[in-house]
């Protein structure tokens, strides 16, 4: 796959973060001034073989990631080879991107196209049936667990590796930790689904497996950070929010191992299920 941004970012002063922070006052008899830095947003609308495709809101940051990604978990193409190139442009404050994808997958998703609007708070954006909500999917292989080792410390670990969130709060992370339990691997974005395509982009473009590890997200797990797993093919997930009963039954159901690391108990293996479940 050919990836390159074909013209530089412009220099766009209203669409560029302040430097210094954002100037703020505080609502009290003290009225203390100061600057906060803050999360980036934008736009970030997709294109495929020149036909448009998705907007979705994103942080601003690893956007090749998000595109093989997003790609990859929506189905557009089957695998990272049918990406052919990848062209970044933009303009104030919004980018696009000029994905070149092999003539079977583009046939397949004109066959299937519907408009998507994505945000970054929302999960099934632009599904407009219950089949897409709740698709088939192919069961994985049976996994062992990772090692609990590898989930000690893990909260305090992934803080010390979320640089852009320490800047600015506000986003949330996915992050591979390989084999060995070191984390090799952390995608931030204001998006929780949009953090784990980051995070599925990049292992692919760096051609690791992702059954030779777990992946991890800081957010509420919800069932399409479910559906992105097993498409991507991870043995495990490990989320720091508690995931609903439908995450587990789908998780369940396709053989995703699934963890809840709690702040102050052990972690919680909800997928395989216990013996006496």
């Amino acid at each position: 796959m050919s990836r390159r941004t074909a013209d530089p970012l412009t220099d766009d002063r209203a669409a560029a973060p302040a430097p210094d922070g954002y100037a703020y006052v505080e609502l009290d008899e003290t009225a203390l001034h100061g600057h906060a830095v803050l999360a980036e947003e934008c736009a970030l609308a997709i294109a495929y073989n020149g036909i448009s495709h998705a907007v979705m809101m994103v942080s601003p940051s690893a956007l090749e990631d998000f595109v093989v990604g997003f790609s990859l978990t929506s189905v557009v193409v089957a695998a990272a080879e049918d990406i052919y190139d990848i062209q970044l442009k933009r303009a104030g404050e919004a980018f696009s991107a000029e994905v070149q994808i092999a003539s079977r997958a583009f046939w397949a998703l004109k066959q299937q196209r519907r408009n998507l609007a994505g945000t970054s708070g929302c999960g099934l954006c632009g599904v407009e049936a219950l089949e897409q909500a709740l698709p088939q999917l192919d069961t994985l292989s049976l996994n062992p667990l990772p090692p609990a080792a590898h989930l000690a410390d893990l909260r305090t670990r992934i803080s010390q590796v979320q640089k852009l969130a320490r800047q600015s709060g506000a986003l949330h992370a996915a992050l591979f930790v390989d084999e060995s339990g070191e984390i090799v691997l952390c995608r931030e974005d204001i998006g929780r689904h949009n953090a784990l395509d980051k995070l599925i982009g990049a292992l692919n473009r760096e051609s690791r497996d992702a059954r030779r590890g777990f992946a991890v997200v800081t957010s509420r797990c919800s069932l399409e950070l479910i559906h992105k797993a097993v498409r991507a093919g991870f043995a495990s997930l490990v989320s720091l929010s508690a995931p609903t009963d439908l995450c587990v039954r789908w998780a369940r159901r396709h053989r995703l191992n699934l963890i809840h690391l709690p702040h102050h108990s052990p972690p919680r293996v909800y997928s395989p299920a216990p013996d006496y479940a």
